[in-house]
């Protein structure tokens, strides 16, 4: 291993996202054009809740074992954008607001009985790297943030252009999440550039945006197989109305 300027560090951990990133899902390519139908909407809708759920819980785990205040304040805003000031208006609320728009029970949702069992897997891996791992393998599982600005463009352009049964409205959670998203990945990334000066915690970096890549992945690859193709959905999960 050799050691990696921050541009070159940079420029691995962006081939990284153009390789691994969920955007490139199959599922989410059906997503994003149009071709999945109203209860395979609903199915990711439900099963991302419970990723945008954990999000404060794996924040507040970093910030709770970080012993640098400058850092504590910046991680601050994270939890502030997910449960909000008043409680119903941070990014879970409107999540369920979205789930709402697309005819979910928010009792239903919010109670995770409709959970595919690989996307507690997958959530609670994420969770449990974020409080076991290094404070900079932590900060750096958050880079996805990095290449999510333009799914979030696909997506809301794909779905409001495909969909019927979708709004502006019932999209609402993502309006302001690009404008977030690039705030925490600029200081994520600056962080893990300026404290990675080791080779070896360089390939920490880049191996936990990999993993971090795989949760998002094995997100997905759960949603295709239970609501897709072979369409096997666990017992248990959330199973379509018609």
């Amino acid at each position: 291993m050799k050691l990696l300027s921050p541009t070159e560090l940079e420029s691995a951990l962006r081939d990284i996202g153009a390789r691994r990133y969920h955007r490139l899902h199959p599922f989410h390519h059906l997503l994003h054009s149009g071709k999945c139908t109203k209860n395979q909407v609903q199915a990711w809708a439900l099963n991302r809740y419970y990723y945008q759920a954990m999000i404060p819980i794996k924040d507040a785990s970093l910030i709770a074992r970080c012993d640098d205040s400058a850092i504590r304040r910046e991680w601050r805003s994270r939890l502030v954008d997910h449960d909000g000031e008043q409680g119903d208006d941070g990014g879970i609320a409107r999540w369920l607001r979205l789930t709402d728009g697309l005819g979910l029970d928010r009792d239903y949702v919010s109670s995770l009985h409709g959970l595919l069992p690989a996307t507690r897997f997958a959530v609670d891996a994420y969770v449990r790297f974020v409080r076991e791992k290094t404070l900079l393998e932590a900060i750096a599982s958050s880079l996805t943030e990095m290449f999510s600005p333009q799914i979030i463009s696909e997506r809301v352009e794909g779905m409001l252009a495909s969909y019927p049964f979708v709004t502006r409205d019932t999209l609402a959670y993502f309006d302001k999440r690009p404008p977030q998203a690039a705030r925490d990945a600029d200081f994520a990334l600056n962080y893990c550039k300026t404290i990675a000066r080791t080779p070896e915690q360089q390939q920490q970096v880049l191996a936990a945006l990999e993993f971090k890549c795989s949760v998002l992945w094995a997100m997905c690859d759960a949603l295709y197989h239970a609501y897709v193709a072979p369409n096997e959905i666990p017992p248990g999960a959330f199973v379509p109305a018609g």
